[in-house]
């Protein structure tokens, strides 16, 4: 497979461009693997390569029903953080900030991770005490967190509104230097080509469409193109979880898919160099290396497989943008896009073993599907492999409903929607 460094693009670059490998291959699917991992997205590639670097299972394959990249990977706000209040959130989410700033250098492809810090507003003392306190929380768990007073985030954001007179006045802002962005369908792409150099096989195209068993037992899928055996069957499809599960039998789960929208506006100058979150209501906005701003905000609030969202919530989210920058009234949206959430019941991932023999299970990530794409690859492949939990995600089990053991870091109950 092609090699990436400024001596290749010299080579390739004489010789008309005409050389470059295909950054992975178009297998036909083998009657049977080790293990199978259901879904192409960010999570199953990530796993595909920690099992296949960290734990010599390169007899793998990732199904993806449509093209590389066409979920939630290539329909998020691209933000990777860790500020985070609870110690199991705090631990696993630093865990994969650290992966994140080498993983560039590990895939030999550029994911344009950029440190530029996530700044959260507080327009309370309230809130500026609840911010506080996951401030400390953060540094007691490791990570990185700093109060910033209106006048320092006037220095470092000064597209905010801190007039007195703002509808939601500014009285301070917890920063998180370490967090960032990330180039969404890079870290697809970075991840397929690592690990199909690794010897995984990445079938596109092929939808799963039931589960093979004997007895309770998961030793297969059903697909369209054909019967595939495994030892092991990884379901990591996001919003589309118990969807899977249903096909498996299992009609109650701790899951509800629901419709995140997202939008970028026109190119513009270099406006604000950090994500900025707002605290009077559900937004948050970064800007791309193209210019254009990136932002997002709440669900559309109904149960919905779509990857498309309605008007209210797009008028919603414009007026939080705007009571915050004021000066972007003006901008013209270039394109909106929807992402189908996996809300769990309370607002934390699940990855574990099971529900069934022979199954394993990623999702509930709810928000935080992105930023976590590292570690939940890195634990996720330590699951399947040893057949016990990584000690980032041991508390993640799906257990944890039934023993009454949740992780509400909003304290908002189990409302999968307010999460």
């Amino acid at each position: 497979m092609a090699e990436y460094s400024a001596l290749s693009l010299l080579k390739n670059a004489l010789t008309g461009n005409r050389n470059w490998k295909p950054a992975w291959r178009k297998p036909e699917p083998k009657p049977g693997y080790d293990v199978i991992i259901i879904g192409g997205g960010g999570h199953g590639l990530a796993t595909a390569y920690y099992l296949a670097k960290e734990h010599g299972v390169a007899n793998v394959a990732v199904l993806e029903k449509g093209w590389l990249g066409s979920g939630n990977i290539g329909r998020n706000t691209t933000i990777v953080r860790s500020n985070y209040l609870l110690p199991e959130s705090v631990r696993f989410y630093d865990f994969s900030v650290k992966l994140w700033e080498n993983l560039s250098h590990e895939l030999n492809y550029n994911v344009m991770f950029s440190q530029r810090g996530i700044l959260n507003l507080a327009h309370s003392p309230s809130q500026a005490d609840d911010y506080i306190r996951r401030g400390n929380a953060m540094l007691h768990g490791g990570g990185d967190g700093v109060w910033l007073t209106r006048d320092e985030i006037a220095r470092k954001v000064p597209g905010v509104d801190l007039s007195r007179s703002a509808r939601f006045p500014v009285i301070g802002g917890l920063l998180q230097p370490r967090a960032g962005t990330a180039r969404h369908d890079a870290v697809a792409w970075g991840y397929a080509r690592a690990a199909d150099r690794r010897g995984v096989d990445i079938v596109e195209n092929c939808a799963v469409t039931g589960f093979l068993r004997e007895g309770e037992k998961i030793v297969g899928v059903t697909t369209t193109r054909g019967e595939i055996r495994a030892r092991k069957v990884a379901v990591a499809v996001a919003g589309s979880t118990s969807h899977l599960m249903a096909m498996a039998g299992i009609d109650r789960f701790p899951i509800e898919s629901h419709v995140l929208q997202a939008f970028v506006t026109e190119a513009i100058k270099p406006y604000v160099d950090c994500v900025v979150t707002f605290g009077g209501g559900h937004l948050y906005m970064s800007q791309s290396d193209k210019g254009g701003l990136v932002f997002g905000g709440d669900l559309d609030g109904y149960n919905s497989y779509a990857q498309r969202g309605n008007l209210p919530l797009v008028e919603e989210v414009m007026g939080e943008m705007v009571a915050m920058f004021p000066a972007v009234a003006r901008l013209r949206l270039l394109r909106s896009w929807g992402g189908v959430m996996d809300m769990s019941m309370d607002g934390s991932p699940i990855i574990t073993k099971g529900p069934l023999p022979g199954m394993y299970l990623n999702c509930g990530w709810c928000y935080g599907g992105f930023k976590a794409t590292p570690a939940s690859g890195f634990s996720f492949a330590w699951t399947i492999a040893k057949d016990e939990p990584h000690v980032i995600n041991a508390p993640f089990t799906l257990s944890r409903f039934e023993r009454g053991a949740i992780l509400d870091e909003k304290g908002q109950g189990p409302t999968p929607k307010l999460h």
